[in-house]
């Protein structure tokens, strides 16, 4: 059975994503999202792939910096592209799995891997999606980079194991939290990231 994809207006002005009966995010709080471009864009990213579309603000975040070249998008869902209506000659979305679009990847051919495709590995709206959250998938992204090139994954919560994954196949691995203010509260998301080797050449 598909995923049920429903992007609506809330009573408070608010536009909400929810996959499934499952809330994914809102246009309230966007601060985190927007973070896990910075720490692509921090890094010296011009060509970054992004693992889930979502409300859009991680890419508008990417293609604010004019030093971008290109942004290709993987996003599973045609409801949420729909929804979506960036226009920008250096970004490129395509509809299906993140985990196909990376694997038709050359070796070396990004400065970043930014994935949000759900709410962390604690935390799975969708269960196939444990697998980006692998040593096999996370082993695939790190291939894609460059050198000094950034995988970044968006989680609502610090993941020990995740944290191991990633040591294992890049260097600098961090768990960063973000703050965020959900109906009133003090919370935090958090970025997972790490890098590949030295610096990459201009």
């Amino acid at each position: 059975m598909s995923d049920e994809v429903v992007v609506r207006r809330r009573d408070d002005g608010a536009t909400e994503l929810r996959v499934s009966g499952v809330f994914v995010m809102d246009d309230v709080e966007t601060s985190s999202e927007r973070r896990l471009a910075r720490v692509a864009l921090e890094n010296g990213a011009r060509d970054v792939l992004v693992g889930g579309l979502g409300l859009g603000f991680t890419v508008s975040a990417l293609l604010a910096d004019t030093s971008v070249r290109r942004v290709l998008v993987a996003e599973l869902h045609d409801e949420v592209v729909a929804e979506n209506h960036l226009d920008d000659p250096r970004l490129t979305v395509v509809v299906g799995d993140v985990r196909d679009v990376v694997a038709a990847q050359p070796d070396a051919s990004m400065d970043a891997v930014l994935l949000d495709v759900d709410n962390g590995p604690d935390f799975l709206v969708h269960p196939d999606n444990a697998a980006v959250y692998e040593g096999a998938f996370l082993a695939e992204c790190a291939r894609m980079l460059r050198p000094g090139g950034t995988l970044a994954i968006w989680s609502m919560a610090d993941s020990e194991a995740l944290r191991r994954i990633l040591a294992a196949h890049l260097t600098d691995v961090l768990a960063e939290s973000v703050p965020v203010t959900l109906q009133g509260r003090a919370e935090a998301y958090w970025i997972l990231s790490g890098r590949a080797g030295l610096s990459f050449a201009s």
